[in-house]
């Protein structure tokens, strides 16, 4: 399983990214598949710099706000007006409940037009897997400031060898996000919060301490911050969760493909 980052901006893009969209790929019966965790302000162009928008196999959302899941909007574009018609099926999209209406509303749509011709939805339910080709995908419910916020787990067998990814969505500390990391190869973990700065808020998002609290007690192998918005300093962050994860550790970049 491949990991790139497609954007890792919080809250909303910065000027070097996109907000939040990770790209994941896996061979499976002899061809490359390919989902994308969220699809935040600006991602569907940076997206289009890794894959042609036809390849994509799926389209998984951690929650809804605009900065995980606004540009569904351009994705629609593409399916419904590209010319000579989309060339496979319409592409599924996995979200917590209320995700058509949600991307319906933000688009301006008609009371009685619908996204149903492009898009194949599917509502998360906490703890239930969904698979797309390789990959099985687990929803479990975090903490944060909206109805139905999901850290997803994602892992890939191939023979006989199971890897696994966690992307933590938005949150703040929980048992359910250790749950969600519980021995992940990879743990893809926010830290919007500056440590210092934003110690007094909670509920929202993680800081560096946090985050690296989160990754010890769930025996991550690996810790990537993300969704560091351009007020809170990477540099800090990745300090601040040094002290209380020994793991390899680092900050995600845009464009960069981790290998799993």
């Amino acid at each position: 399983m491949k990991l790139t980052i497609v954007g890792n901006s919080g809250s909303f893009p910065g000027p070097a990214s996109p907000a939040s969209c990770y790209l994941l790929s896996a061979e499976h019966q002899g061809r490359t598949w390919r989902i994308i965790l969220d699809l935040g302000n600006g991602a569907i162009g940076a997206l289009q710099r890794h894959i042609a928008l036809e390849t994509l196999d799926a389209v998984a959302l951690s929650h809804l706000h605009p900065d995980h899941f606004m540009d569904l909007c351009g994705l629609h574009v593409a399916v419904r007006w590209r010319p000579g018609g989309w060339p496979s099926d319409k592409i599924p999209v996995y979200g917590p409940t209320g995700t058509h209406e949600r991307i319906t509303s933000a688009y301006g749509l008609g009371e009685d037009e619908t996204m149903d011709a492009d898009f194949d939805f599917h509502i998360w339910t906490a703890g239930q897997a969904e698979t797309v080709g390789p990959f099985t995908i687990t929803p479990i419910k975090v903490r944060h400031t909206i109805d139905e916020p999901y850290a997803l787990r994602v892992q890939v067998t191939e023979d006989g060898v199971t890897k696994t990814l966690t992307y933590s969505g938005d949150t703040d500390a929980c048992d359910s996000l250790v749950e969600a990391a519980q021995d992940a190869d990879l743990f893809l973990c926010e830290a919007a919060f500056e440590d210092g700065r934003d110690d007094h808020i909670e509920g929202i998002h993680l800081n560096g301490t946090r985050a690296g609290q989160m990754a010890a007690r769930a025996g991550a192998k690996r810790l990537l911050l993300t969704h560091i918005p351009v007020w809170t300093d990477a540099k800090v962050v990745r300090s601040h969760a040094a002290k209380h994860y020994d793991g390899e550790l680092g900050t995600t970049v845009p464009g960069t493909t981790y290998e799993i």
